[in-house]
């Protein structure tokens, strides 16, 4: 017979995770109450995965209950917040007792890592969705927005771009990938790696940040919108992988530019911030600079020898 609601949240959810003292109710009442640690400012962030949207239809249950906390914690990271606690939502399909089993093993990964705390959600039947809201803290006023780039600031991302679009790619047969680079290139798309001690690193010192989901071109254009300034950029300069240099050159920018799924940081810094400071934040995650910001709207890619790349994608769009 299959599990009810009740005994499912028992089974997989009630004492999945220990409560930290800040938790005054958790999962079993009809809503969940903490205390915000005094002097802080609380920050939410919300995302939805839906099969064969956000994630292929074959994929695990441990690599989506992996990657759904991790873009949450990727949100944070940009923001420069420590995470705490976790409300969950699942749409799920008829007797999914074997798939939660998988679920929460990979979910967990992440979860006890930063000791966070699953507070309550909701558990319905129907196609398989998952909406993750993570809560996070941080010292008042000192959150990192998307709006504060200023002309003469640097540009920064983390790690390298285009390897989960490079994964999709070789999914959908548009190309292959060499068998050494496999295992790591596919981590890349189902357990992209939270940049959150980057994050926290990053505050005091970066004008402004967001994190990397739809792809460079879109998500630096939010920062540069917000912000009301252009950027000239090197594509020569974007960090990619060997297994992504083994395709053509430009085909090789677009995807790192346009196929989004990275969760990495892209982020501004002062031109004023020392070499010293630089290096510090590379020991947590290496970082490239790839451009710098100017007063003037658009965003434009010149090569080191002068010649402009322009991609032919936008990123990607949820409608």
């Amino acid at each position: 017979m299959p599990l009810s609601e009740f005994d499912l949240i028992d089974r997989f959810f009630k004492n999945a995770l220990r409560d930290g003292p800040e938790v005054r109710c958790g999962i079993g009442d009809d809503a969940a109450v903490v205390t915000t640690p005094p002097g802080m400012d609380l920050v939410l962030t919300m995302d939805t995965l839906v099969a064969g949207i956000h994630f292929p239809a074959t994929t695990s249950p441990e690599d989506i209950g992996y990657k759904a906390l991790a873009v949450n914690l990727s949100d944070l990271a940009a923001m420069g917040a420590e995470p705490r606690w976790i409300t969950m939502s699942l749409t799920l399909p008829q007797d999914p007792a074997s798939w939660l089993e998988g679920f929460m093993a990979g979910f967990s990964i992440l979860a006890e890592q930063y000791s966070l705390s699953l507070i309550g959600g909701d558990l319905a039947h129907g196609p398989l969705s998952i909406t993750i809201q993570l809560h996070g803290v941080l010292p008042a006023g000192t959150a990192i927005y998307r709006s504060g780039a200023r002309p003469g600031d640097r540009i920064y991302v983390s790690g390298t771009l285009g390897d989960a679009g490079l994964a999709l790619g070789a999914l959908d047969k548009r190309w292959s990938i060499d068998s050494k680079y496999q295992e790591e290139i596919f981590n890349r798309l189902n357990r992209p790696t939270p940049r959150i001690e980057l994050g926290l690193a990053l505050r005091g010192l970066a004008t402004s940040a967001i994190d990397i989901s739809d792809g460079l071109q879109a998500d630096l254009d939010h920062i540069l919108t917000a912000s009301n300034t252009g950027a000239i950029l090197n594509p020569d300069q974007l960090p990619l992988s060997d297994a992504l240099r083994q395709l053509p050159a430009d085909q090789a920018l677009e995807i790192a530019l346009t196929s989004g799924d990275d969760y990495e940081l892209c982020f501004t810094l002062p031109a004023a911030v020392q070499e010293i400071e630089v290096k510090r934040l590379s020991a947590i995650t290496p970082l490239h600079c790839i451009g710098a910001v100017f007063r003037e709207a658009g965003m434009q890619w010149q090569r080191s020898d002068g010649s402009i790349f322009t991609p032919s994608g936008t990123g990607f769009r949820h409608f």
